[in-house]
């Protein structure tokens, strides 16, 4: 059982069919963006590149923890936009507040779209919270360090 760092191959091919919205200029124009939201796991399970959905599956427990359930929903703070021959977006920092919980990864899923799975992080190692703000801190919003690239 291991987590990889990836951006899901499902999610890939999903891009091109037009499954996911991010921004508020998509393609179909009558509808809202998508809501995502980021899952916490430990370090038994296994997420990688082919995970094609989100998974209770060794989630984070939501008993007594302040952890919800599914997690919580991401803010795309940074559109999609591009720079030279990357095009990105990005998150908001996302805070579980007063939580206690040990986590090894999370998965960032697309509740709308029958939570279609986006990408797996991998934090490099458990990472614990007792009874304060677990913060899931995302990279800067630029081409070369957003937590979504395609380049």
């Amino acid at each position: 059982m291991a987590i990889s760092q990836a951006m899901c191959t499902s999610f890939k091919v999903e891009i091109l069919d037009g499954v996911h919205a991010f921004g508020s200029s998509v393609i179909r124009a009558s509808e809202a963006p998508d809501v995502f939201k980021l899952a916490l796991y430990t370090s038994s399970a296994t997420l990688d590149a082919a995970t094609t959905a989100y998974t209770t599956s060794d989630e984070v427990s939501s008993s007594g923890t302040n952890y919800p359930a599914g997690g919580l929903t991401l803010t795309v703070s940074q559109v999609p936009t591009s720079s030279s021959t990357t095009a990105y977006l990005d998150f908001d920092d996302l805070t579980f507040p007063s939580a206690t919980l040990t986590a090894r990864g999370a998965l960032i899923y697309n509740s709308t779209q029958s939570d279609k799975a986006v990408a797996v992080l991998d934090f490099g190692g458990d990472k614990t919270s007792t009874a304060g703000n677990f913060t899931i801190q995302f990279a800067t919003a630029d081409a070369s360090n957003a937590i979504l690239r395609i380049a």
